[in-house]
């Protein structure tokens, strides 16, 4: 019978040979394509035979994992996954050669082609003005004759200047409302469950409790440090008593 350790190797084993069929179908795109087919971390874009020999290698051990379950050897997905969690603490180092985790939900369509730029041969200059601009003619001291003085200038220069209103300010338009914020789900059952059987492992092997939260977070396929850390809080008893500290 599968241990709950079997089981969660067997499932990080199949998300692996997933994203190895995704990068298998990737391998015949061009650079462009390939970044902006995935959300991709930085890393060095794996070749197709090192794609082939990480999926060659997965499929063995999953054969191992599966063997061993069915012999009732309840010992060595355990031993997997510790030798896994002293790797990304211990042993690992920060490098960019690695093949990344590609997802089909978070698959881009790069078919579709951007909009053409428009062309700066095509941008209309204005005409170049070419004509000769007419030089200004002198009046000389020349006036014009003042009017002459009769009734009806008279009362023209007697009647006020028409007062000019401003126009009324339109209304101002209400702030649209802003849409309601989705609210965010924690982690699931198996990830909640997975880091109470991390925490007790790392109880046993002496770890305080308040380093617990980052070493696990560290690790792969593990939710994030504030979901570890209020798992953490909200199951202290159980971690406790699975360590074999009542």
């Amino acid at each position: 019978m599968a241990t709950p350790a079997d089981q969660r190797l067997l499932e990080l084993l199949g998300r692996w040979l997933e994203s190895l069929e995704l990068h298998t179908k990737y391998s015949s795109l061009d650079d462009d394509s390939y970044w902006n087919v995935q959300p991709w971390s930085e890393h060095q874009r794996p070749t197709r035979w090192i794609v082939d020999l990480a999926k060659q290698k997965t499929l063995a051990l999953r054969a191992q994992v599966e063997q061993r379950a069915k012999s009732g050897d309840t010992q060595f997905s355990d031993a997997l996954e510790l030798m896994a969690f002293l790797a990304n603490l211990v042993g690992a180092e920060h490098i960019e050669r690695f093949i990344p985790v590609a997802e089909a939900r978070n698959e881009r369509d790069i078919s579709a082609k951007p909009p053409d730029r428009v062309s700066d041969s095509t941008i209309q200059q204005p005409a170049t003005i070419t004509a000769t601009r007419e030089m200004p003619k002198f009046l000389g001291n020349k006036r014009a004759p003042q009017p002459q003085a009769t009734a009806q200038v008279a009362r023209n220069e007697r009647k006020p200047a028409a007062v000019v209103r401003p126009a009324p300010r339109p209304a101002a338009k209400p702030a649209p409302k802003k849409p309601a914020q989705p609210e965010r789900t924690g982690p699931s059952e198996a990830a909640r469950d997975q880091v109470v059987a991390d925490a007790a492992r790392l109880v046993q092997w002496g770890r305080k409790w308040f380093e617990l939260p980052e070493l696990i977070a560290r690790m792969a396929d593990r939710p994030s440090l504030p979901d570890v850390r209020r798992i953490l809080k909200e199951s202290k008893a159980a971690i406790e008593k699975k360590a074999g500290n009542p």
